[in-house]
């Protein structure tokens, strides 16, 4: 088996496979993350060809987001019995579908069918939970860098790839911008068929900085679609899975659903064309990608609460600054150095504390909800600000609400410590 003679080969190098492992998964999330950063350049393409207003293009990107949530806590399910290269395969595939078909497109409920339905499904399979699930299984040591490192391929494909994209669409059309991403999906779907694999013992070795478990050891026990449900109603008698779901919805709703989708139209508003404000979001990746890696080395070290309290603080004071920046390169530049450094820089911290509250064996399932919550936090954002947009022809009431939110999640998670702490 060719993953098998690739891992003897790795390790008479002294390179684990979990390595060649994470890279995999770290290309299968950073096109899976510009799938999804990829609509918001075409708010406006979209509403002028077809017009479509913006309410109703960020009606089905608020359904997609939904849908990327809620099958977070299904996929640790498929993963467990499909077996991780069956699930990111079939991801990949259902996002490169849907790239392919939109094209395609003239009618507002083909865009919910392929941008809601079949984006939202296949990234849903291939989501945050992916990571955290990988990170756990392949890596003892270095776990939270790997979990920081995966992360920032989640955010940093949905901003580093929109300044090609907008390029692409200024010069092409829109259609032009889907076709990185198809290919993209596409190759790395054969890599992840040829060379990904379950678990270290599937190639002969233990996790990396761990050992391998021991003979006769009892196999977790099958999971079933009832799974998921009954994780939940254990998880939701802790006082801790609320603070961290309701401190993860508020990220949603402070990154993705509102500056990812929003942001190169709320330039346009100010003046400023599609290619800068996508270079702005661009920048926000690269600060995004140093952010989340080192919030993962920092997991390991520090106190994830106060990193938390710290992450959510900075970005709430980020988005009052917005609106008074200006647009100028000045003013957006601060803001993408200050928002883009926690941009997803919550996730190593937020996976670490759902790991040690519920255990190794649940933190897939567990953290799969409080993902669920994000991506519903960043639904609500995704149809607010266009909504806000549409009837007040300003996007500032929504950032406003996003910052102060941000403040609220700050306090909530100093609280997760106090929680944790009375529960011992």
């Amino acid at each position: 088996m060719l993953s098998t003679t690739t891992a003897r080969w790795l390790q008479q190098r002294g390179i684990h496979y979990g390595w060649l492992v994470a890279a995999i998964t770290f290309l299968t999330m950073l096109t899976m993350s510009a799938a999804l950063g990829l609509p918001g350049a075409m708010l406006q393409p979209l509403s002028r060809e077809f017009g479509w207003s913006t309410e109703q293009i960020s009606s089905s990107l608020a359904l997609r987001f939904a849908l990327f949530g809620l099958l977070g806590p299904f996929a640790a399910v498929f993963m467990e019995r499909l077996g991780l290269r069956a699930v990111m395969c079939a991801g990949l595939l259902l996002v490169g579908s849907a790239m392919a078909l939109v094209t395609l497109a003239t009618q507002l409920w083909q865009l919910f069918v392929l941008w809601s339905l079949l984006l939202g499904l296949g990234t849903g399979l291939t989501a945050l939970v992916l990571g955290a699930v990988v990170a756990n299984r392949w890596f003892v040591a270095r776990r939270g860098l790997v979990i920081g490192v995966l992360t920032a391929s989640a955010a940093t494909g949905q901003l580093a790839f929109l300044p090609l994209a907008a390029w692409m669409i200024e010069h092409w059309g829109w259609r032009s911008a889907t076709v990185p991403v198809f290919a993209a999906s596409t190759l790395i779907a054969v890599l992840a068929f040829a060379l990904m694999r379950d678990r270290p013992a599937d190639v002969g070795l233990a996790p990396y900085g761990g050992e391998a478990a021991p003979a006769g050891s009892p196999a977790p026990a099958a999971m079933t679609l009832a799974t998921p449900f009954l994780v939940l109603a254990e998880a939701a008698r802790s006082r801790t899975f609320w603070l961290l779901a309701g401190s993860f919805f508020i990220c949603g709703l402070s990154t993705n659903g509102l500056v990812q989708t929003h942001f190169i139209s709320l330039c346009g508003d100010y003046g400023m064309a599609a290619v800068p404000a996508a270079s702005v979001l661009a920048m926000m990746g690269a600060f995004d990608f140093v952010g989340t890696v080192l919030s993962g080395w920092l997991s390991d070290r520090y106190d994830n609460r106060k990193l938390l309290f710290w992450y959510y603080g900075l970005r709430g004071l980020s988005l009052f600054w917005l609106p008074h920046s200006e647009f100028t390169f000045y003013g957006l530049g601060l803001f993408a150095m200050f928002y883009g450094l926690d941009w997803i820089a919550t996730v190593p911290p937020t996976v670490k504390l759902t790991a040690q509250h519920f255990g190794p064996q649940k933190v897939g399932l567990v953290f799969g909800w409080v993902f669920a919550a994000h991506q519903l936090g960043a639904a609500l954002a995704a149809w607010g600000a266009g909504l806000t947009r549409t009837l007040l022809l300003t996007y500032t009431p929504a950032l406003y609400a996003a910052g102060l939110a941000c403040l609220v999640a700050a306090a909530m998670a100093l609280v997760i410590g106090q929680v944790r702490k009375a529960a011992t």
